[in-house]
């Protein structure tokens, strides 16, 4: 009976990986229906797009679903007759060293593993051009087999990928010899692009995620002096930020010339209209609250958490699917502690004691950065929904790290994280009761 319940708990644990649903199987295990408005608005500017590269940033809160509602997308317009190719910068460029070259540089890769993985028949001239290029470029020329002759199962972009996760070095070469000649970079990414239509008579589209998870300095820096190169290549292409680049005003100015005001924002979903929360008994937003305990639901079974404290994970993610997600797998984790110490007991199961040793360890985690400064933003945050300044860096920093959480309505307004709520009350700079 024991390990009946350790492989419950087990199978909970697995199925709470805050990870994106990105495979077929995930989706239909644990999709829950949302952003279709968001959907419906990445769909019309990508289908009626005046120019045949048109240019979308797409921009939220990490954890708010990005990435799955983009892999979602990617696999409608595929259905449609493009030729989608939907990858994680992270999955191929060591975050350190994403630049624009190397987002350029990974453009290409994808591309092609992508037609590598569909079979895509490519004219042998060019194929072998194209290989040609990539191995000499990456240092595998030694290595790789670029003649016509390429051996069953071999994927020379495979290879590649992998030496742009782990190899700084190919990296720092790729970044010296483009960084004065992206023109020649951004040609490739045409010629393969071109080559692919001509095979397939499908419009490429490409989608960039992760982008959000970079550091701001590094967003700014990327977004704010390269955008120009980066929009080069003459395909669509759907790239991703952060909320908190588009509350820098002149970076948001940056983005919204450059793609024809063509910035797509996923919003938080409101579980209390703006004050609610704040109420002593207050009643969340029916639909928000259903769909978040739904996803829950369909990751762990109803005989493992009390259904009170199913309701309170889904008030503490703020709104979030991510946060939702990870607090209940943080829980899973103590369960499975506690199963291992007391095999004999029964009734081990998501507790209140549980819930609050998991937000215990997730409240270390949002506290270990702030400054004295940080706690004054967040109170003045959590007693106006504004900060003083919300273009200043401190602010845009607890942004971009959830600390707050931003909202939208008639109007912007924001709010901390629960679990800085918890935190404020804690150190005493609030009071009321949540």
């Amino acid at each position: 009976m024991a390990n009946e319940l350790l492989e419950t708990f087990r199978t909970a644990y697995r199925n709470l990986d805050p990870l994106p649903l990105i495979e077929p199987k995930e989706l239909e295990g644990f999709w829950v229906p949302y952003g279709e408005d968001v959907l419906a608005e990445l769909e019309q500017l990508v289908e009626d797009r005046d120019s045949q590269d048109a240019k979308i940033i797409f921009a939220g809160h990490r954890g708010c679903g990005k990435s799955t509602l983009l892999a979602t997308f990617g696999r409608r317009l595929k259905a449609q007759g493009y030729f989608t190719v939907f990858f994680s910068i992270s999955d191929t460029i060591e975050m350190s060293d994403v630049s624009h070259v190397t987002i350029l540089f990974a453009i290409a890769v994808n591309l092609m593993y992508e037609a590598e993985q569909e079979g895509v028949e490519l004219p042998k001239g060019t194929r072998d051009a194209i290989y040609k290029w990539f191995a000499t470029k990456t240092r595998t020329e030694t290595e790789t087999p670029v003649s016509a002759e390429v051996s069953a199962g071999f994927n020379l972009f495979n290879i590649i990928r992998g030496k742009l996760k782990s190899e700084a070095s190919v990296r720092t070469e790729i970044k010296q010899e483009f960084e004065r000649k992206i023109s020649e970079l951004v040609a490739q990414i045409n010629i393969i692009a071109a080559a692919i239509q001509g095979a397939t008579d499908e419009t490429v589209l490409v989608i960039i995620d992760d982008l959000d998870k970079l550091d701001l300095a590094d967003a700014e820096e990327i977004y704010r002096n390269h955008i120009k190169a980066l929009f080069l290549p003459n395909i669509p292409i759907i790239f991703t930020t952060s909320i908190a680049s588009l509350r820098e005003a002149s970076l948001r100015a940056t983005m919204v010339t450059e793609t024809n005001n063509q910035i797509v924002q996923m919003p938080v979903s409101k579980i209390f209209a703006k004050g609610d929360r704040r109420k002593e008994k207050p009643e969340p937003i029916t639909s928000t609250f259903k769909t978040l305990y739904e996803a829950l639901n369909k990751r762990m079974v109803a005989d493992i958490i009390e259904p009170d404290i199913a309701e309170a994970l889904v008030l503490y993610s703020g709104g979030l699917l991510r946060e939702l997600v990870r607090l209940a797998n943080v829980c899973c984790r103590i369960c499975l502690r506690q199963i291992r110490r007391e095999p004999e007991r029964q009734d081990i199961k998501i507790d209140w004691n549980v819930l609050q040793m998991a937000v215990k360890d997730l409240r270390l985690d949002f506290e270990t950065p702030l400054g004295k400064a940080d706690y004054g933003i967040l109170k003045t945050v959590y007693e106006q929904f504004t900060p003083e300044d919300p273009r200043a860096q401190p602010f845009l920093d607890l942004l971009h790290g959830l600390h707050v959480l931003e909202y939208k309505n008639d109007e912007i307004w924001y709010d901390v994280h629960p679990i800085v709520e918890d935190l404020l009350r804690l150190k005493g700079f609030i009071f009321q009761n949540m």
